[in-house]
């Protein structure tokens, strides 16, 4: 089965941060399913390190108050195009993220507040009939193949 992943999750460099945030679980997951990283803020042209983003009212905001929505929305049709294009049926993405984030989100205030929600590029390949889990849910497809 071929999986969009967050390429964060893979050891890429690529989040806000600069840093990876490797899932070992995720990993494992090369060793019976085709992984295809993508980084919607990056296809989005949004910079590596950048500023901490969060959604707030269907748009994403920097923590100094940019509204970032159009390079969010860019990046997931981006990761959309690449999951038709190889034909990925499901999607694990980084958990929380205003991009990725798959049923829970950080809430906008910048204050560490989760709040229930998808982010822009989750959203998006969720609507477009992909199925998506966060990273943490991604031992369910350990067994799948």
């Amino acid at each position: 089965m071929k999986v969009l992943v967050s390429a964060c999750l893979l050891g890429m460099a690529c989040r806000y941060d600069g840093n990876a945030h490797t899932d070992e679980t995720v990993v494992r997951l090369a060793k019976m399913h085709t992984l295809i990283p993508v980084c919607p803020e990056i296809y989005g042209g949004l910079p590596t390190p950048r500023e901490p983003a969060e959604l707030r009212d269907g748009r994403v905001y920097t923590r100094s108050g940019a509204d970032v929505t159009a390079a969010y929305e860019k990046g997931a049709r981006e990761a959309l195009l690449i999951a038709r294009t190889l034909h990925c049926v499901c999607a694990v993405l980084q958990d929380r993220s205003p991009s990725c984030g798959c049923g829970v989100v950080y809430d906008g205030t910048f204050s560490d507040v989760l709040t229930p929600g998808d982010g822009v590029t989750a959203k998006l390949l969720s609507n477009n009939g992909i199925h998506t889990l966060p990273a943490s849910r991604a031992g369910e497809l350990e067994a799948e193949t």
